[in-house]
C-alpha cells in the first residue's frame, strides 16, 4: 500500500513539473509601453511570446500609470518597447528604471523620420505621434523585427514571416489612406483637433494644421482665453467645416471651440493616442487608422 502510495505521488511530482514548462513565467516577455505599439508588437510574435502591454484601452499616453506590480515585471522582462520622444509622461521613471535595471529597451522613436512639432508653442519639441503616417509604422517594424528574433526562445523564422504578412497590411493601409486623401480638394485639407496629433499625417499627406485647443504638444497643457480666440479667428479664415475631437481625451472643449465659431462647424471623434477595447470602434491599429481616414475625408469632403 505505501508503495502504491509512494508510486502515486512521484506521478503527480511528474505531472507537475512537465506543467511548469508550460507556464507564462516560462516565456519571453516584451512590456510595451502603449496599446498601439503593443499591437504591433502581437502581431510580430505567437503564443511563444507573452507580450505585457501597460497602457489600458482609452488611456491618455501622456499621463497613464501603472501599478506596482506591473513596474516589476517590467523591470523582469526580456525587452521593452516604447514609444519616446516624449510621450509617455506619466511612464517615464518606469522606463528608466527599467533600462538601468539592464532591461533591453527597443524605443521606436529613434528608428522613425522624426518630425518637430508644428506648432510654434511647442519651442521646436520633437513629435511623439508617429504612428499617424504609416509608412513610419512599416519603419518601426523593420527595425523592431530583428531585435524580437534575437530574443532567447523566440521561433525566429515565424517572427520573419508574421512580420512580413504585417508589413504587407501596412503597406495596403498607406495605399488606401493616400487615395482617400487623395480625394479631398487641397484647399480643404485643414486639421484642427484637441491637440497637436497629426503633425505626420500631415507631412505625409499634404494636409495644412490650422491649430489645436490644446497648446504645445501634450494633454496635460491648458488652453488660454487668447489661444481660443486665436484658433477660431483661424478657423474662420481657412473655413474649415469639421474640427475633430480624440477618444482619448474629452471633446467639452472642443465643441465649445465650434460653437464660438461664426460658422456651421461639426465635431467630429477621431481615435488618435488610443485603441479602444474589442468593443469600440478601433481596437486594433489597422482599423484605428482606417476608421479615422473614412472619418476625416467624410468630414473635410465637399
Amino acid at each position: 500500500m505505501r508503495r502504491l502510495l509512494a508510486a502515486a505521488v512521484a506521478a503527480a511530482l511528474l505531472t507537475l513539473s512537465g506543467c511548469a514548462g508550460n507556464t507564462a513565467s516560462d516565456r519571453p516577455l516584451i512590456a510595451v509601453s502603449t496599446n498601439i505599439l503593443g499591437d504591433v508588437v502581437s502581431h510580430l510574435v505567437a503564443d511563444d511570446v507573452e507580450v505585457l502591454t501597460l497602457m489600458r484601452p482609452g488611456a491618455d499616453p501622456h499621463s497613464f500609470e501603472i501599478s506596482a506590480a506591473e513596474a516589476a515585471r517590467v523591470r523582469s522582462a526580456d525587452l521593452l518597447v516604447a514609444n519616446g520622444l516624449g510621450l509617455e509622461e506619466g511612464l517615464q521613471q518606469h522606463l528608466d528604471a527599467a533600462a538601468a535595471d539592464g532591461v533591453a529597451t527597443f524605443v521606436a522613436g529613434d528608428v522613425v523620420e522624426v518630425l518637430p512639432y508644428a506648432s510654434a508653442d511647442a519651442g521646436g519639441a520633437d513629435d511623439p505621434h508617429f504612428w499617424t503616417d504609416p509608412a513610419q509604422m512599416i519603419r518601426v517594424v523593420d527595425a523592431l523585427e530583428p531585435v524580437i528574433r534575437g530574443l532567447d526562445g523566440v521561433d525566429a523564422s515565424a517572427v520573419t514571416s508574421r512580420a512580413a504578412q504585417y508589413r504587407a497590411q501596412l503597406q495596403d493601409l498607406d495605399a488606401e489612406m493616400t487615395a482617400a486623401f487623395a480625394a479631398i480638394p487641397a484647399e480643404r485639407r485643414a486639421l484642427v483637433t484637441n491637440h497637436h496629433v497629426f503633425g505626420y499625417l500631415a507631412e505625409r499627406f499634404g494636409f495644412r494644421l490650422i491649430g489645436a485647443v490644446i497648446p504645445g504638444g501634450t494633454t496635460l497643457a491648458a488652453p488660454s482665453t487668447s489661444d481660443l480666440a486665436d484658433l477660431v479667428s483661424a478657423i474662420d479664415e481657412a473655413g474649415v467645416p469639421t474640427i475633430f475631437a480624440e477618444s482619448s481625451s474629452p471633446d467639452r472643449l472642443v465643441r465649445a471651440l465650434a460653437d464660438e465659431a461664426d460658422r456651421d462647424v461639426a465635431v467630429t471623434e477621431l481615435f488618435t493616442e488610443s485603441l479602444t477595447d474589442a468593443a469600440g470602434g478601433a481596437p486594433d491599429y489597422l482599423t484605428m487608422m482606417r476608421v479615422n481616414t473614412e472619418r476625416i475625408a467624410t468630414g473635410l469632403s465637399p
